[in-house]
């Protein structure tokens, strides 16, 4: 279950003249990264922009990308590369936990067969 902490990181709360001033972007330019796919704020019913924590982060990233003299495509790619990272280093967590508890179910089996074994060898 998502903590209160993750939860308010994925909601949209700023509006895009808050999110304009937090992220040192103008509206303009945040609305072109839309346009673009490189933000996707939410929407409320009636269609205002809402920008979460989350999107600040990444606007963040955008600007920095931007210092580095990265074009839109670059941007585009480069923070695509990087959420794709992220998944995979969760996935391997994942990977590595399951393998931990094999391992050790495989050891009890084995354990569990071999005193099978002794009893029956022992009778």
């Amino acid at each position: 279950m998502a903590t209160d902490d993750e939860s308010r990181a994925k909601r949209g709360v700023y509006g895009i003249t808050v999110a304009s001033e937090l992220s040192g972007f103008g509206v303009q330019a945040l609305r072109f990264y839309e346009q673009h796919g490189l933000i996707t704020p939410a929407r409320t019913g009636g269609g205002t922009r809402r920008y979460s924590d989350d999107d600040l982060v990444r606007l963040r990233r955008i600007a920095e990308l931007i210092a580095e003299g990265v074009n839109l495509t670059g941007i585009s790619r480069v923070l695509a590369l990087e959420h794709l990272n992220t998944e995979l280093e969760g996935d391997n967590v994942r990977l590595s936990e399951t393998n931990s508890r094999l391992a050790s179910d495989n050891a009890e089996l084995r354990n569990a067969i071999q005193d099978a074994e002794d009893r029956t060898s022992s009778q």
